[in-house]
């Protein structure tokens, strides 16, 4: 019993410190994930047009500033694409996070672009994750469309 219970704490004690984002600044030329340049990046304002409604994944490696970032632990982000629109990113396979400082930067993302139908459920649970009051909440009704990420690098390109 008791080696199954200082299992049980190890494991516990391992996860609570993997769900952490890293340490450090996010300054220039630090990378995220997979090692990646920011030649041939595309400007994030011309994925609308390179989507077009489409639901396959498109291969593709954007610049963007970051508008938001998971407050918790730097496992997604919220990108600015223009004026009226956003996309959401999450990291390829849980496997690397950002630190919170990305947010307001400009990064350059090599990965996959994909149009996404967001549930209430999962854009509640983000609202949560960035410390929204219960009545912004309690306000998300209908589903979302919208652009997604998925990305395997991160570098971040200004401050």
């Amino acid at each position: 019993m008791y080696k199954m219970m200082l299992c049980s704490l190890l494991i516990t004690i391992s996860l609570a410190a993997v769900a952490q984002p890293p340490k450090g600044k996010a300054t220039p030329n630090t990378t995220y994930g997979a090692g990646i340049t920011a030649t041939d990046a595309i400007d994030a304002a011309k994925l609308p047009s390179l989507l077009n409604n489409d639901t396959n994944k498109l291969a593709v490696k954007i610049k963007a500033q970051v508008l938001d970032v998971c407050p918790k632990k730097g496992c997604w982000m919220q990108l600015k694409i223009n004026d009226s629109t956003t996309a959401f990113v999450k990291m390829k396979d849980y496997a690397f996070f950002v630190p919170l400082d990305i947010k307001g930067k400009t990064i350059v993302l090599d990965g996959e672009a994909y149009q996404h139908v967001t549930s209430v459920k999962e854009l509640q649970h983000y609202a949560q994750d960035a410390g929204k009051p219960q009545a912004a909440i309690d306000a998300i009704t209908q589903p979302k469309r919208e652009i997604r990420y998925t990305a395997s690098g991160i570098r971040v390109v200004q401050p």
